[in-house]
């Protein structure tokens, strides 16, 4: 039967009603959907994996008190961190994101155990997010054992406080002090009872920084604290707090290892073997870069990241020819599938656009694969 044209418009309006109806619904359902994206883990040793590459970890080790993580994209956030301990002893846990094995968890297509020897460079980034309602340290984490274990407790353990908060020192008693990775540091060491701690704490609070991971290694086998024969077995980043802690985050982290040339952890570190050039189109709150990288070495690379810390008020909104992460902060740019070769000689190219606040000014303390480079 063919309806009339009042029945028409009102099966049409009928029509209207719903989709406004599920429009809401279906915003509704959303946002709800984004609200999950984050795992959150409760669970005493409970872990999760972020960027299908590395692990985050409650790890609460030293309190029956309730700690709850936020696993993120990009790292994790303490959401809960109930109790506290006392402040002359140990903390009350580790919550971590970490590359390689911790007690049998192994990272994705991770490359650790690996021996010293081999290792070339262990580049690694991180930016932290602070909070002052609590007392703990911000900590890197970095392990050490004569065998390739995946289990329990390492020989050695190479502890580097970029941040500090409350009446806390490391294990040990400080011993001196010590240039790193182009900073200062003080010098601790100790042990906890299960392994050898030495520490580097530094002066001043550090929110974002790029390193490699052996400039540290070869500190531990300079002090007699390990051989070129040991493996390195995790690179972990985090926080250990004594009191509270919620608020706490990493917001960004990346680690690797290339065991693709022989390196020397007992000897001093290889110079830079890259240029970069850094142009900038700058207007009023916004700037595009064209970064070019040299490879001023006597080896080809095969894959490539550069890491370097943006100016604070900077945010990177889009990228061609890398992909860049996070977008401030400490900052990893790696090659696309197209440009991850460059011989000797030879360049590659990337560039992105985006905002600042403040007066504009451009970063330094470039580094291609952990290694140093000079600005053009």
């Amino acid at each position: 039967m063919r309806p009339s044209p009042h029945h028409a418009r009102s099966v049409l309006g009928l029509l209207c009603a719903l989709l406004t109806t599920l429009v809401p619904v279906a915003a509704l359902l959303t946002a709800a959907s984004a609200a999950q994206a984050d795992t959150t883990v409760c669970e005493q040793f409970g872990s999760t994996t972020v960027q299908g590459r590395y692990v985050v970890q409650n790890n609460r080790w030293g309190t029956s008190d309730s700690q709850c993580v936020a696993a993120t994209d990009s790292g994790f956030r303490v959401t809960r961190a109930d109790g506290s301990v006392p402040t002359n002893g140990a903390p009350k846990s580790y919550p971590s994101v970490y590359n390689g094995c911790h007690y049998t968890n192994c990272s994705p297509g991770t490359n650790l155990p690996a021996q010293l020897s081999r290792i070339a460079t262990a580049p690694t980034s991180i930016s932290y997010g602070y909070v002052n309602d609590a007392v703990y340290d911000a900590a890197y984490d970095i392990w050490l054992d004569p065998t390739p274990r995946t289990d329990g407790v390492n020989r050695t353990e190479i502890m580097v406080w970029l941040h500090t908060v409350g009446p806390v020192q490391p294990v040990g008693a400080q011993v001196g002090t010590a240039t790193v990775a182009g900073r200062q540091w003080q010098v601790w060491s100790g042990n906890n009872g299960s392994n050898d701690v030495l520490s580097f704490v530094a002066p001043s609070p550090i929110a974002n920084w790029s390193f490699d991971v052996m400039d540290f290694v070869r500190q531990a086998v300079s002090r007699g604290l390990a051989q070129s024969s040991w493996y390195l077995t995790s690179i972990q980043a985090g926080f250990e707090p004594w009191q509270n802690g919620a608020g706490l985050a990493v917001t960004s982290f990346y680690s690797t290892v290339d065991t693709g040339s022989s390196g020397d952890p007992g000897g001093p570190g290889d110079g830079a073997a890259c240029k970069v050039g850094y142009a900038t189109n700058v207007w009023q709150g916004g700037f595009t870069a064209d970064v070019t990288v040299t490879n001023t070495g006597s080896a080809p690379v095969s894959g490539w990241n550069l890491a370097f810390t943006l100016p604070t008020g900077q945010r990177i909104t889009q990228a061609w020819n890398a992909n860049v992460s996070p977008s401030s902060g400490a900052v990893t740019a790696g090659n696309a599938a197209y440009n991850g070769q460059i011989p000797v000689g030879g360049q590659a190219s990337f560039g992105f656009q985006g905002t600042y606040g403040g007066t504009f000014t451009k970063p330094s303390g470039f580094t291609l694969n952990g290694s140093a480079c000079t600005t053009a």
